[in-house]
This record gives structure tokens, C-alpha cells and sequence, in this order.
């Protein structure tokens, strides 16, 4: 089921936004966020509809709605589906008017929800990818910018060629980065935990922020840190922290086969309580 509320109403379906000589369609001007609704409840919804607004502005848009209306939607929106139903939320924003610079002023919202269980903790596969991440004066990498996606999807397009699911990022000095599609921790043979340091060439999510917090107050320090490609090889759990799937563990690296480690697990269980608890 899709539900999605444009221009004052809601409809069922892939609704139609766009006309051909919108902005977004041909430049891609564009921001959106996912956050998600599970059995009801919304973990950290209110930081997902200001990234909204924070990314709108850094692509010259300007979000119509406030985060308190944004979030009035949601919850209305919600109420539309089954008690238990599993939810991503996905706010978009974009451009309609203007030639090269979009017009901020006729920015447009548009607010879908839909069905998307969340995924069991069986985990994925992944590889080294030779893509790397934009550095912060190469590209709006401070936004969740839907332009910055192609190079998501190409790694991804490139590690399924080789029978991947996912892809490991790194930035333009060859650091690690992140996943293609979620940010990322591993456990060092020395059992400390570990997260590339923000450097302005990826998002630093919401969830992965969450999950250190949870980790910390549970006596599990997260280190932030540069990361080499080459001590992915001998880590001992490797796993990612993502809006879609929160925890999810990665059970093969390029050749080596990973455990679903107990590091993984405790953050996934500690992220699950703090949901029920939102």
C-alpha cells in the first residue's frame, strides 16, 4: 500500500508529481528523508523532518512546511494503516520552477508512506568498491540529496555484478567512508568498536548516531576515526546502521564470511527497545 499526501490531499498509489519542465525532473532538484513507522511507533522522527529542511535549504529550496506540520501529516498519515503495519516515511521536496537556479519560493512537498517490513537480521554481503564519495566542495554531501544517488546506485549496480549485495565507499583519500546505502561500524581484533569519522564527504545518520549513544550507555564506546579499506579484512564483526533496516549485519566481506556478532546484536536489540519505547 501507498499513501501519498500532495497538494492538500491524500491518494492511493504511485501518485503522479511531476511535469517535464520541473526543475527536479531535469536537474535534479531534489532532497527527501526516510524514517519509519513500526507498529506505531516512530523512533527519532522529528531529526529525520529537520534534515529535511536543513537539506532543502543546502540545494536552494525552501521546505513549505514547518517540522511541526510535517509532523502533524505523518502521524495522520499513520493512522491510515493497520495497527502493526511496518512503514518508511518519506517526506520529498523539489524544485518545479526556475532555469538553472531553482526558484526556492515554488519549492513542492509531498509526503509517502508505504508498507516495507522491516528485513531480518540474516545480513548481506558486500565488497570494495573503486567509487568513491564526493568531498563536501564537489557536491551538496551535506544534504540528502537525491542527485547524489547515482553514485549509490552505480556501486550498487557494480557489486551485484560481481554477486555483492552492497558496496563499501571510500572518500577521495581512500578512506573508508561508508556503505553505499548505510553508514558503517566493525568490531577490530582487538574488540573495540569502530565508525569512519564524519568528514563531510557522507551523511552521518540519524540512526548511526542513535546507535552510539545506545552502544555508550551500555558500556560499548564507539570509536570515530579514519578507517583504511584494509582493516575491514581482519575485522571480526562488520555491520551497518541505516533508517531502512536500522542494524544489519554483515555476514560476507569480499572473500571472508562474517558472524552475526555480538556487537551487532546488542545494537540491534538495543535500538529495537528504544523503538518500542518512542
Amino acid at each position: 500500500m501507498y499513501l501519498t499526501y500532495f497538494n492538500g490531499s491524500w491518494s492511493e498509489g504511485n501518485s503522479p508529481l511531476f511535469g517535464a519542465m520541473d526543475h527536479s525532473v531535469w536537474l535534479g532538484s531534489s532532497v527527501f528523508d526516510g524514517a519509519r513507522s513500526v507498529r506505531g511507533h516512530m523512533p527519532d522522527l522529528r531529526p529525520h523532518l529537520e534534515r529535511v529542511v536543513r537539506s532543502s535549504t543546502s540545494v536552494g529550496l525552501v521546505c513549505p512546511l514547518s517540522v511541526d506540520e510535517m509532523e502533524k501529516l505523518v502521524r495522520e498519515g499513520v493512522a491510515k494503516f493497520p495497527p502493526d503495519a511496518e512503514l518508511y516515511i518519506r517526506p520529498l521536496v523539489f524544485g518545479t520552477d526556475g532555469l538553472l537556479i531553482p526558484v526556492a519560493e515554488k519549492s513542492a512537498f509531498a509526503l509517502t508512506l508505504f508498507d516495507a517490513p522491516m528485513p531480518p537480521f540474516t545480513g548481506f554481503s558486500a565488497c570494495l568498491s573503486s567509487l568513491r564519495r564526493p568531498d563536501a566542495d564537489m557536491a551538496v554531501a551535506d544534504a540528502k540529496a537525491s542527485a547524489l544517488y547515482a553514485n549509490s546506485t552505480k556501486a550498487l549496480r557494480l557489486a551485484k555484478e560481481r554477486g555483492y549485495d552492497n558496496a563499501v565507499m571510500v572518500d577521495s583519500q581512500g578512506n573508508v567512508a561508508e556503505f553505499a546505502t548505510a553508514n558503517l561500524f566493525f568490531v577490530t581484533p582487538q574488540g573495540k568498536v569502530v565508525t569512519p569519522v564524519p568528514n563531510g564527504t557522507f551523511l552521518s545518520g540519524i540512526t548511526r548516531a542513535r546507535v552510539i549513544k545506545l552502544l555508550a550507555e551500555a558500556g560499548v564506546p564507539v570509536e570515530e576515526r579514519s578507517v583504511k579499506p584494509e582493516e575491514l579484512l581482519t575485522a571480526l564483526e562488520i555491520f551497518n546502521t541505516g533508517n531502512y533496516g536500522k542494524v544489519t549485519p554483515c555476514v560476507r566481506y569480499e572473500d571472508r564470511t562474517l558472524p552475526v556478532g555480538p556487537v551487532a546484536t546488542q545494537a540491534r536489540d538495543l535500538y529495537f527497545a528504544f523503538m518500542d519505547a518512542a
